[in-house]
Formats: C-alpha cells, sequence, structure tokens
C-alpha cells in the first residue's frame, strides 16, 4: 500500500483516502461519521444565513438588527460544522483540522460580505427605482391635473367670450335688421305763479297766494290778468 498522502484540493484522492480509512477495522476511528454530520451541519447553516441576510438586508421583511443577530447565532453552528467537517477529512489530524476550517470559514466569510453587499445594493437599487417611478407618476398626474385645469379655465374662457353675444357666420342669406324705437314720458312741471299789478291801487302781488284778493285794496283780480291755469284755479266769483 502506497505511503503517499494526497493534498487536500485533491479532492477525489483525499476523499477516496477518507472512505478507505473509514472502512478499514485496522486503522482507529470512523471519519465519516464526522465529516457527513459536520458537513450538513455546516450547509444547513450557511444556507440559513444567506437567507435571513436576504430578509433583513434586500426584501426588508425582517428588520436588519434582528437578521444580523440570528446571524451572528448561526455563526458559530456553522464554524463548529466546518471544524468537524475538516476534523473528518484530515483524519483526526487537528493542526490541519484548525487550518482546513480557518480556510473554509475565511472563504465563506468573504462570499458572504460580498453577498450583503451585493443585497444592499440591489435593495437600494430598487428603492431607486420605485421612487422614480413615484416621481414621474407624480410628475405626470401633476401636468394632467394643470392641463385639464388649464381646459377647463379655457372652456370657462370661451363660455364668458360667448356669453357676450352670439357669433353669426355669414351664409350670404340677406338679413334684416329691426329698430324698436322706446319713448319714456317725462312729467313737466306747472310754471310758477307771475305777480300782476292790481289795476286799481297799483300794488303788485301773485294772485294764488293771496287767495286772487289784492292784499292792500281787497278788490278781486280781474280775469284778464290771470293766466289760463291760474283762471282754472281762481274761485268762482260772487255774481
Amino acid at each position: 500500500m502506497s505511503s503517499t498522502k494526497p493534498g487536500v484540493l485533491n479532492v477525489r484522492a483525499k476523499t477516496g483516502q477518507v472512505i478507505e480509512h473509514h472502512y478499514d477495522d485496522a486503522r482507529p476511528g470512523k471519519p465519516l461519521y464526522l465529516l457527513v454530520p459536520g458537513g450538513l451541519i455546516a450547509l444547513a447553516s450557511l444556507a440559513l444565513i444567506i437567507y435571513i441576510g436576504y430578509l433583513a438586508l434586500y426584501k426588508g421583511d425582517m428588520p436588519s438588527d434582528q437578521g444580523l443577530t440570528l446571524m451572528a447565532i448561526l455563526a458559530p453552528f456553522y464554524i463548529g460544522g466546518v471544524f468537524l467537517f475538516s476534523y473528518g477529512y484530515e483524519l483526526y489530524n487537528v493542526p490541519k483540522a484548525l487550518r482546513l476550517t480557518a480556510i473554509i470559514v475565511f472563504i465563506t466569510l468573504a462570499a458572504v460580505v460580498i453577498v450583503a453587499v451585493l443585497f444592499v445594493v440591489l435593495s437600494a437599487t430598487g428603492e431607486g427605482k420605485s421612487r422614480s417611478r413615484s416621481s414621474s407618476s407624480s410628475s405626470t398626474e401633476s401636468s394632467a391635473s394643470s392641463s385639464s385645469s388649464s381646459g377647463s379655465s379655457s372652456a370657462r374662457g370661451g363660455n364668458l367670450f360667448t356669453g357676450v353675444g352670439p357669433i353669426f357666420i355669414g351664409t350670404g342669406a340677406p338679413t334684416r335688421t329691426v329698430t324698436h324705437e322706446v319713448i319714456r314720458e317725462v312729467p313737466v312741471e306747472p310754471p310758477a305763479p307771475q305777480p300782476i299789478n292790481c289795476p286799481y291801487c297799483g300794488r303788485g302781488y301773485v294772485p294764488a297766494e293771496t287767495n286772487f284778493v289784492c292784499p292792500s285794496c281787497g278788490a278781486a283780480t280781474p280775469k284778464e290778468l290771470l293766466s289760463p291755469d291760474a283762471g282754472a284755479q281762481q274761485p268762482p266769483s260772487d255774481h
């Protein structure tokens, strides 16, 4: 039997050596009993870490603080599973198992950091796109509302303009203009009473104010000195 040991990166040969050691009753230990459960625990823990990071950092369905806390709790389970896998893979060689565990955990940590950064970037990009869509939709709605308001105002302006009077479009037919004459009566005030001179004593007076009697001599006012309107108002004589 060859004493040459395959390297860690020679997966096929190294795995064959582990299987051969497991089924060889002359050798101590059963490495597959550590390798298989450790690998399953490491893979399950890593899958949960990635899923929680997806929910907390990308989807936003979980608070980021809670997601980071759960990822920190799952990290020891992942490291322990990797160590069990490495301990069985290196055939119970503790220094080699620790070195392989550190390499796998470091590579995985780098991959998880890269994935987390990608989740954050994609989440920020999605939020930026949604904001740009919302802003564009709001600007479209505002422009539509302004255009509708301007259209309604122009429609109102058209109604005001047409409300001034009908607009006739010439069709060539003769038209007839009808003119209505409006007559409005204005009341005429009667002329003011005119003073006269008494033919007997020569004193001037207004007959209507003295009951058509001279205030000096008491003679009745002659009818020929009265105007027609004043004569109509003169009381009848005693004769």
